[in-house]
């Protein structure tokens, strides 16, 4: 994960209720697009945030989102920071792998998320929380 990128801008949004999605979808949308990322690539991290925000909901009762714009090498890009207080995933290694869910799902949210993005890093600690962090390069 890339950990020396210059920070252009940042901000915060909490995600407590289903409603505080479509706002966040939004945000993101209009951050990628400041960056003048293309369609496509919008719509890959969207849909990976959309699924990483309602896991949280769903999972953790909700959590805050860092929205970051960043460069590294000349390259711009969005980084989300999903942070929860949840009971954490047990095992993560699992958790990643298509098929397995805890809840009834079809268990492709969090490996499908991780294949949507340029970047991914999860840390999980049961008891804990929970915290992801994805970025999607304007040209990747």
């Amino acid at each position: 994960m890339i950990k020396t990128a210059i920070l252009l801008a940042t901000e915060r949004m909490s995600i407590l209720r289903e409603q505080d999605v479509v706002p966040f979808r939004n945000r993101v949308k209009e951050c990628a697009a400041g960056i003048k990322m293309g369609l496509v690539n919008q719509t890959y991290l969207i849909t990976a945030s959309s699924e990483l925000a309602r896991n949280m909901l769903k999972y953790a009762d909700g959590g805050i989102v860092l929205i970051e714009t960043i460069e590294h090498n000349g390259k711009k890009g969005i980084r989300l920071m999903f942070e929860d207080q949840g009971p954490g995933i047990a095992d993560v290694v699992l958790a990643l792998k298509d098929g397995f869910s805890t809840g009834r799902s079809l268990g492709v949210g969090l490996p499908g998320a991780k294949r949507l993005v340029n970047e991914f890093e999860i840390a999980s600690e049961p008891g804990k929380g929970t915290s992801i962090t994805i970025i999607r390069w304007a040209n990747g």
